[in-house]
């Protein structure tokens, strides 16, 4: 184990995964200026050489550009080394920020994200935030397809309810669940974790140590509970 990182399983379905993990929104978007692109390929190749493996990006993330700085990160047989997440759901139209669930949806942004990252298959694909307008059964219907034709490996959702999660689960296993989990950041472990536990469904804990307030300026890298 590089540097002490122990490795865990995520979920009940089989993901192992790095018990930390790097949130790589922060490279291209949000959190400031985005690091220049030679800068944040050496820091995901340093937390890949720590041991830290399991990377987290989304579509949404620039857009688009933090999966074209992970492809170039990922080249030279250093896909084979990583867990490999991101993330499907919201998108900018004029405008304005829409969530979207439906089928023809979740599989053109799937075969979108393939494209930018250039793999052949995504290890864990999270649904961002969940349309309301579509049955959580329909999505997941879906996304099971592309389990089925290889496509991805493993199904996530993100900031989803307890409710939901269970329907989600009903249609296929899910494996992890992304949410905000901190000192904090508390609500979480009244419904939504129980149900997790009780499902078999890991937990991604996001902004772990309250976006960056307790950090002291260090990597700020999302804590993982199975």
């Amino acid at each position: 184990e590089a540097c002490g990182v122990r490795r865990i399983k995520l979920g009940s379905q089989g993901l192992e995964v790095s018990a930390q993990g790097l949130g790589c929104m922060g490279l291209s978007a949000f959190y400031g200026t985005p690091k220049p692109e030679t800068e944040a390929i050496a820091l995901i190749h340093h937390a890949i050489h720590s041991g830290v493996t399991f990377l987290d990006t989304s579509d949404i993330y620039g857009p688009e550009t933090n999966e074209l700085l992970l492809s170039k990160a990922l080249k030279d047989g250093v896909r084979e080394k990583v867990e490999l997440a991101t993330k499907y759901g919201i998108r900018y139209a004029e405008g304005k920020v829409e969530l979207k669930g439906d089928p023809a949806y979740v599989r053109a942004a799937c075969e979108a994200s393939l494209m930018r990252v250039d793999v052949a298959c995504i290890d864990l694909y999270y649904q961002h935030r969940i349309d309301t307008r579509v049955p959580i059964e329909i999505t997941i219907g879906e996304l099971k397809k592309l389990v089925e034709e290889g496509k991805i490996k493993y199904i996530g959702l993100s900031e989803a309810s307890a409710s939901t999660i269970r329907r989600a689960h009903a249609v296929h296993p899910i494996t992890a669940l992304q949410i905000e989990w901190s000192l904090w950041s508390r609500d979480v472990e009244e419904d939504i974790i129980p149900t997790c536990r009780e499902l078999g469904i890991g937990i991604v804990a996001y902004s772990p140590l309250g976006r960056g307030f307790f950090a002291s300026g260090r990597t700020i890298l999302p804590l993982i509970c199975s």
